[in-house]
């Protein structure tokens, strides 16, 4: 499966990293075999066709839909309640949460091949050594906090003789599946991202825009079946970037949602890279 990725600096040496959003991806619909009931679980996991590996995926998954569906919960609560409280507090704390850990978390399993759309005026290779670095960085850093998320999770028993929703103990029981998430993202993308004799770049000098965008398709289309990474410099991308503008704070607000309209990307971790050292 292709994920489309796009790379573009917001302010100074902060570049954004984000991948667009398909509703059509075949992760959906591989979300659709995740076991919702213990029973359908145990079955799986007891099952003579799954591997270890599969294992930790299926209970990981599994988590993840619980929190999922409790989460949906909170969010249509009643205005006023302890469920709507508990929601606006968990809505603050993600603000909380570095775009690079959401970005390298859309990195999933099932991709095989990303394609990489950066303006053109930026030099190919050193879009690939940013990618390369975000990535590296995120098996070091996911790795360590993994691993002290997991190490909190007993003590945050200690506030379920509370008459209260233990929150901390869903918060860390969140935050180490998300860094659980974040890890096998940067696994995946340096992987993919790492190696020169498989990284295909489009050199469109005299061609910008949607033109090049549909030059870029129709090759790809026939030419690279199983080249791991594709680097496709983007003159339509060069030109939001210079009409929107630049402030102090980078690149302007609107030009940043017309990218995140055009390219399909959530605006609200894009903007967070503005700010994100």
């Amino acid at each position: 499966m292709r994920a489309r990725l796009v790379v573009f600096p917001v302010k100074g040496r902060n570049w954004c990293f984000s991948r667009s959003i398909d509703p059509l991806s075949p992760e959906t619909a591989s979300s659709c075999n995740t076991p919702t009931t213990l029973k359908q679980l145990w079955h799986k996991l007891t099952s003579s066709e799954q591997h270890n590996s599969n294992n930790v995926e299926l209970v990981v998954d599994f988590v993840s839909h619980k929190m999922n569906n409790a989460w949906i919960g909170l969010e249509k609560a009643p205005q006023g309640s302890m469920k709507n409280k508990i929601h606006g507090l968990g809505l603050k704390l993600l603000s909380g949460v570095k775009p690079s850990e959401m970005f390298l978390k859309s990195i999933s399993k099932e991709v095989s091949q990303v394609e990489v759309t950066y303006p053109s005026s930026l030099n190919a290779r050193l879009v690939r050594r940013r990618l390369r670095h975000i990535a590296m960085r995120g098996t070091i850093l996911h790795n360590k906090y993994l691993y002290g998320s997991v190490s909190l999770l007993p003590l945050t028993f200690v506030f379920s003789v509370l008459p209260l929703p233990n929150v901390p103990f869903f918060w860390i029981l969140y935050r180490t599946y998300s860094h659980w998430r974040a890890l096998q993202g940067s696994e995946k993308l340096l992987q993919l991202v790492s190696n020169d004799s498989h990284t295909q770049n489009f050199g469109f000098s005299n061609v910008k825009g949607s033109e090049a965008e549909h030059n870029n398709s129709e090759y790809e289309t026939s030419n690279l079946q199983g080249v791991p990474s594709i680097l496709v410099p983007s003159g339509e991308l060069e030109e939001l970037i210079h009409s929107g503008g630049k402030t102090d704070d980078g690149l302007s607000k609107c030009a940043i949602l017309n990218i995140c309209t055009i390219y399909k990307l959530s605006p609200i971790d894009v903007l967070k890279y503005r700010n994100s050292m």
